[in-house]
């Protein structure tokens, strides 16, 4: 069974900072692809950041240059910091891993999301 379980929301001031983590078991971590996805109240999921098994990074232009997206593959476990956060920044966060699980093949997974709330 893949778990992914995220850590580390809250409630900060604008400008402050976060760090966000999501602990994964049951996936080949180590060469599955990582993301992190946002969603706000009445809008659709949207891509954060994410990050390939090779290390490649990518990210939404409205978070480049604040948020940053990395992984430890010794930990199982895939981090976004986030820095100079913004009231728009504002959503529930989810982990999301694709990658091949033991005598299943290739999944698409997610975590149960955590709250980021970002006040002004």
């Amino acid at each position: 069974q893949v778990q992914l379980v995220e850590s580390g929301g809250g409630l900060v001031q604008a400008g402050g900072s976060l760090r966000l983590s999501c602990a994964a078991s049951g996936i080949i971590f180590s060469i599955s692809g990582l993301g992190w996805y946002r969603q706000a109240p009445g809008k659709q999921r949207e891509l954060v950041a994410r990050i390939t098994s090779g290390g490649s990074t990518n990210y939404a232009d409205s978070v480049k240059g604040r948020f940053t997206i990395s992984r430890d593959n010794a930990k199982n476990t895939v981090y976004l910091q986030m820095n100079s956060l913004k009231p728009e920044d504002t959503a529930f966060y989810y982990c999301n891993a694709v990658g091949p699980v033991p005598n299943r093949g290739l999944g698409d997974y997610w975590g149960q999301g955590t709250q980021v709330t970002v006040s002004s």
